[in-house]
């Protein structure tokens, strides 16, 4: 069960966990301490042990070019005695050391092409090769060749790389403002990413295999510079037991390894952009400066990443006064990371992130001015370590720990009574919150080399043990809602605020097989068992999946799977009882009070695991050689899911936490890719459906809580989109340009309409925003510059537009059937124009 204290002030409270946490933090250090130790005694005796070794250089380029076009960023493979994996430089060159004598299959794939060679090596030889490579039969995104059925996971999987990451239209330059470029994947109308009909707070999010939410609300809650960032995965019910704690989708970023040979250098958006209100230019509208260095600390050895952005950004409400309507975001947001090369046998990895900020006017919307909305602090960061190590050809042990911190502020621009008017909102905001987290991880992952038994089996096996600790202080002030008359005619007040304390710890192991009992079938065989000390359970979770060939051709592709999956229980639950009760007083046309009803924080049932069962099937065709097709239905039921509502008797009720809540999501999507020499082309449609409960506690208890509280009911989720069609291209055109166009329209997000005291008009989530429809393209064109001592300066010079066409595209809507503007639409995201600099040596 956990543990949880309380106390009338937030002082005693820090002094009461201070030490625990500067203990726990302590062990933290000596921990990390304590694994670079071990791993650096067996570097030492692996180094000792090796043998004589050689070395294998060369470049890549294309076939159809003579091998005059090297390419950069292209992956090389190293398969033999040992597993080596690289990345060419910017002159199409990479280099394996340290190589045991043998033979080695080299292989290398970019841009749509691959190609592969064989080699032998002797002692102390250094071996040049010439990888030429020829566009693949199969694309990258749907690849369904015989050879490589079982490295595929029968899982849906859309993957961002990096050069999407680098070129596409990015109105924001984070990684996530690109995740809709998945299907399935929205943005809602809270501004939050919504991954395959899942809520915020129901996805992973993972680094470099590492969990980084926030353990209060389960929220993704961390920031990195996007010149760090490899690639992004979207992987909708992982089959694979290695994935857990959550019930929707997972997001997965992997960074970049900084360059063992040559140093590399980049710095853009060195200008500010002004900030336009109406024709005149009122002072800096952004300033996001970020410079990015890579390079060999120890040639071949030792590499260093390091990343610094500074973000200042103001993002206007289109429909408030020009000088009144900019929410303010400030951060600092860096990345360092050592990459170590300790054998040929071993690496690993070391990074930390930082991530300040500051949210000023966080709420700010058309009803809802800035003097009455809140201001949000954050502060963390991430220690994260990884060591690989090649236990054979084919078989290695990962591990890997992380420390995370997220403390979170919540303040108020002043302390006027807050009232919500029909068409506004007065005063200071009603909640402060002070929030001090953090989470120690560790996980050991075991993949053995494939065995032989009616058919083929790579089995792998896994641990992880997590503990969270959350210290928190809640105040709630006075809220009154004032009717169409200009008079309250509701109030709601709070007991005096409290500090509580939670802590959790969480352990997780599990085991799979992926078993391929003839050449074109593979079965994906799993389960994993997930405990935690809140709900003082243990689940199963077994998963399947399969991958068939259906032509001899390698052509064809059919693949599915079913599994169990269980959610994680933020640590905002367990303290739901030790926050501040409410009593909702209501008041007669002469504003007198005529009733009052004191509701009490109560866990109904106690608290459960939300589990969700999930399948999904998929055929996936290459028509012809530059075209691939896919047809896909997913579908994922969720039960035991958390929601809030009030139940009351007279003067006595409960705001009650419990599992009741339900919720489904069921996807057909069609999509397409044509690529060829000069371009790609993407195209979807997805029909789907998301329904469920609708009184998701994080409304009300996270960051930005509602004041006011109405029952729970079932009906769409405020990010269905039933219909949406995504196509986006990759062209490069004359003259070195590169042009990126993309096209998003879909369904209108679902809202309800309400009464002067809050109440729903009739059904839930009925009604619906406009059609949204929004072209964005980026396009850019590289410059190579010479400086003294024959170096060169690269620079890549763009420009974006985001809404081309200036559709209509509001984020606002008055739902007040008591307002004279009921059903307006409101603050329209109109068209933005930007410039691009990208400086690199």
């Amino acid at each position: 069960m956990p543990q949880v204290h309380t106390g009338s002030k937030v002082v005693p409270a820090r002094e009461r966990w201070a030490t625990q946490g500067l203990d726990l933090r302590t062990v933290s250090a000596c921990a990390v301490l304590l694994f670079l130790s071990v791993q650096s005694v067996v570097a030492q005796r692996q180094t000792t042990e090796r043998r004589r070794s050689g070395r294998l250089e060369g470049t890549v380029s294309e076939a159809r070019s003579a091998g005059k076009l090297y390419l950069a960023g292209a992956r090389v493979q190293a398969l033999g005695p040992i597993t080596m994996e690289t990345k060419t430089n910017g002159e199409g060159a990479f280099v394996f050391d340290e190589l045991p004598p043998g033979t080695y299959k080299l292989t290398a794939s970019a841009q749509g092409m691959d190609g592969e060679q064989t080699v032998t090596l002797t002692s102390n030889q250094v071996v040049r090769v010439l990888l030429l490579l020829k566009p693949a039969r199969v694309t990258t995104t749907i690849d369904v060749s015989t050879a490589d059925t079982a490295k595929k996971t029968p899982s849906p999987v859309q993957t961002i790389g990096e050069k999407t990451l680098t070129y596409a239209p990015n109105v924001n330059e984070r990684m996530e403002t690109l995740l809709p470029l998945v299907p399935g994947v929205v943005r809602g109308p809270d501004g939050h990413i919504n991954l395959k009909g899942a809520r915020n707070t129901q996805s992973g999010a993972l680094v470099n295999s590492a969990n980084v939410t926030d353990p209060v609300t389960g929220s993704p809650a961390i920031n990195l510079p996007i010149d760090v960032v490899e690639s992004v995965q979207v992987v909708s019910n992982p089959y694979d037991p290695e994935y857990g704690r959550f019930t929707g989708a997972v997001s997965s970023v992997e960074t970049k390894t900084g360059s063992y040979e040559k140093r590399h250098f980049s710095i853009q958006n060195i200008l500010p952009r002004w900030r336009d209100r109406d024709g005149s230019i009122v002072g800096i509208g952004a300033a996001t400066p970020r410079m990015t260095l890579s390079g060999p600390l120890i040639k071949d050895k030792l590499s260093l990443i390091q990343s610094f952005e500074y973000r200042f950004v103001r993002t206007p409400v289109n429909s408030l006064p020009p000088l009144q309507r900019d929410t303010t975001q400030e951060s600092v947001d860096t990345y360092s990371q050592v990459d170590l090369k300790i054998s040929p046998q071993q690496t690993a990895t070391m990074s930390l992130a930082v991530y300040p900020q500051k949210l000023q006017y966080m709420g700010l919307n058309t009803f809802t001015p800035q003097p009455a909305t809140a201001d949000f602090h954050q502060r963390g960061y991430e220690i994260y370590g990884q060591h690989r190590y090649l236990t054979g050809a084919e078989s290695a042990l990962i591990s890997q720990l992380s420390y995370k911190t997220y403390d979170a502020d919540v303040t108020a621009q002043n302390n006027e009574p807050y009232q919500l008017l029909i068409d506004t909102t007065r005063g200071g905001y009603f909640n402060r919150q002070e929030r001090n987290t953090w989470r120690l991880e560790g996980q050991e992952t075991y993949q053995l080399a494939p065995r032989h038994f009616v058919g083929e089996h790579e089995l792998k096996a896994g641990l992880n043990a997590t503990h969270s600790s959350y210290i928190g202080h809640q105040v709630f002030l006075p809220v009154e809602l004032i009717g169409g008359s200009g008079s309250p005619v509701e109030q709601i007040t709070f007991t005096a605020p409290t500090s509580y304390g939670v802590t959790q710890s969480e352990t997780a192991w599990f085991a799979s097989d992926k078993w391929s009992p003839k050449t074109r079938l593979t079965f994906d065989l799993g389960v994993r068992f997930d405990s935690d000390t809140v709900t003082g359970t243990t689940h199963a979770a077994p998963r399947t999946g399969f991958i068939v060939l259906l032509t001899k051709d390698g052509r064809t592709l059919l693949k599915g799977g079913v599994g169990m999956f269980y959610d994680r229980v933020p640590l905002m639950f367990p303290a739901f009882e030790r926050l501040p009760q409410r009593t909702v007083w209501m008041f007669d046309a002469s504003g007198q009070a005529s009733s009052s009803t004191l509701y009490l924080n109560r866990i109904v049932g106690g608290l459960h695991n939300p589990e969700s069962i999930a399948w999904s099937a998929a055929i996936e065709r290459q028509v012809l050689e530059h075209l691939a097709m896919r047809f896909e239905y997913e579908q994922r039921n969720t039960t035991k899911d958390f929601t809030v509502s009030p139940l009351s008797s007279g003067n006595a009720g409960i705001i009650a936490l419990s599992n009741a809540g339900r919720d489904f999501y069921r996807e057909f999507q069609v999509a397409a890719r044509y690529s060829s020499e000069r371009m790609s082309l993407n195209g979807s449609y997805a029909r789907s459906r998301a329904y469920g409960n609708l009184n998701d506690p994080a409304l009300f208890f996270g960051n930005y809580p509602q004041a006011v509280i109405q029952p729970d009911a079932r009906a769409r989720l405020p990010f269905d989109a039933p219909n949406r069609f995504l196509f986006w291209a990759d062209i490069a055109g004359p003259k070195r340009f590169t042009l990126i166009p993309v096209y998003d329209l879909h369904t209108g997000f679902p809202y309800s309409p309400w009464n002067e005291f809050h109440e729903y008009a009739g059904p839930r989530n009925e009604r619906r925003y406009p059609r949204f429809s929004s072209m964005d393209l980026q396009v850019s064109r590289p410059f190579s510059l010479h400086v003294r001592d024959s170096r060169r300066l690269q620079v890549r010079v763009g420009f974006g537009v985001f809404n081309v066409f200036n559709h209509f595209n509001p984020r606002d809507v008055q739902n007040n059937v008591a307002s004279n503007e009921f059903g307006e639409f409101l603050n329209d995201a109109w068209r933005e124009y930007r410039g691009k600099f990208v400086f690199q040596f």
